[in-house]
């Protein structure tokens, strides 16, 4: 059975083979993707690699100057530092620099080591899914972040899919309670984190709630 908690070791090396094995996928990308819209809607393709390059860079000064602009809102202040970096640097210079941060264990201040773990595994996919290109996702990586998300507050994962029973399809693991929502970790886990394009790839009676509540989240 697949560990639903990773060591801080096990974390770690989770993350360098993200980033190395995101940055080769990426190699892959022509002109048109980096400018596709993502599963993140406020971001490009673009800005959501530029955004898994600051994470590794980010400093306390810049953070608090972009908080003040963008009047205390964390997720207002993403989406500019994101913007500014997609537009400071080329698509090839973003891509080299996510390989270079693979060992980096700098992460955003405040975060914990799942965080970038989680961050790669859940932006891999807004980026591949509306693309069309497959990008696979070890289970052992897949179903720790799902865990992670589900029961993080500041996540928003508890107010998705509390009073439901998560029921994998590709491992031996279901958690929660309540009517079921049935699918592969990495679908669940899309959900979980707020993505409405996971919905037509999952079954069972919960399904209806959870999509109720993606539509008004």
């Amino acid at each position: 059975m697949v560990e639903q908690v990773l060591e801080t070791g096990e974390i770690a090396a989770a993350v360098g083979r993200e980033r190395r094995g995101f940055a080769d996928w990426l190699d892959g990308l022509g002109g048109d993707d980096w400018d596709a819209r993502s599963l993140c809607t406020a971001w490009t393709v673009r800005e959501v690699v530029a955004h898994l390059t600051w994470t590794t860079r980010a400093s306390i000064p810049v953070l608090l100057r972009a908080a003040i602009r963008a009047r205390g809102s964390f997720d207002r202040m993403e989406i500019d530092l994101a913007r500014t970096r997609a537009a400071r640097f080329t698509p090839a210079e973003l891509v080299g620099q996510l390989r270079e941060s693979a060992a980096s264990s700098r992460r955003f201040p405040g975060s914990t080591p799942m965080d970038p773990l989680m961050d790669l595994v859940i932006h891999g996919q807004d980026v591949a899914r509306p693309l069309g290109r497959p990008r696979e996702v070890r289970t052992e990586v897949a179903l720790p972040s799902l865990v992670y998300v589900a029961a993080n507050r500041f996540l928003g994962g508890p107010k998705r899919v509390a009073g439901l029973e998560l029921v994998a399809t590709d491992a031996e693991w279901s958690g929660g309670e309540g009517p079921a929502v049935h699918g592969t970790v990495v679908d669940l886990l899309l959900a979980a984190s707020g993505r409405p394009a996971a919905l037509p790839h999952l079954s069972g009676p919960g399904v209806e709630v959870l999509a109720g509540r993606l539509a008004t989240a």
